[in-house]
């Protein structure tokens, strides 16, 4: 399990490399002015999800040392069911406020808002399966996780 939370922190931390080196200038015509279009909750609501972000290594660790109790893999989930939440949250508050481009087919906000509900269903059957087994449980939730992370997306249209 300590080679599973030692993959897991380095997935993240090149993930976020990753996306720190793709930062890009915009496109000097796509800007009108100076000042930034904004939300005070959308700002929160990302902080928030920074937040149970940087304590998943905690709880990744936790999980890893101690697989077999109840305990770890519930803050586990917990900290993955705060993940979801926020995202989810965030998603409603930018589409609600107009932050999103507004040539987005209808369908792509329920489908996303769908994706995120269908997971987090799934990651709480997974942590529910710990009453029987933490280690299915675990499995389980890794599964979906992968699940997510390679499947390929389907594209409408």
């Amino acid at each position: 399990m300590e080679r599973l939370a030692a993959l897991s922190d380095g997935v993240f931390a090149v993930a976020m490399t990753l996306l720190v080196l793709d930062l890009r200038a915009p496109a000097v015509d796509a800007i009108h002015s100076d000042q930034e279009r904004s939300d005070r909750s959308l700002a929160r609501i990302h902080i928030a999800f920074l937040l149970f972000v940087s304590i998943l290594p905690f709880a990744t660790t936790l999980l890893a040392e101690f697989p077999e109790y109840r305990v770890a893999l519930l803050a586990y989930w917990l900290n993955i069911l705060f993940l979801g939440a926020a995202l989810y949250f965030n998603w409603v508050c930018a589409a609600g406020t107009g932050l999103v481009k507004s040539d987005m087919p209808a369908h792509v906000s329920s489908a996303i808002k769908k994706r995120i509900v269908i997971a987090q269903a799934l990651y709480a059957f997974g942590a529910l399966l710990c009453v029987v087994n933490t280690y299915w449980s675990t499995a389980l939730i890794i599964a979906v996780q992968l699940n997510y992370a390679i499947a390929p997306r389907f594209r409408r249209g």
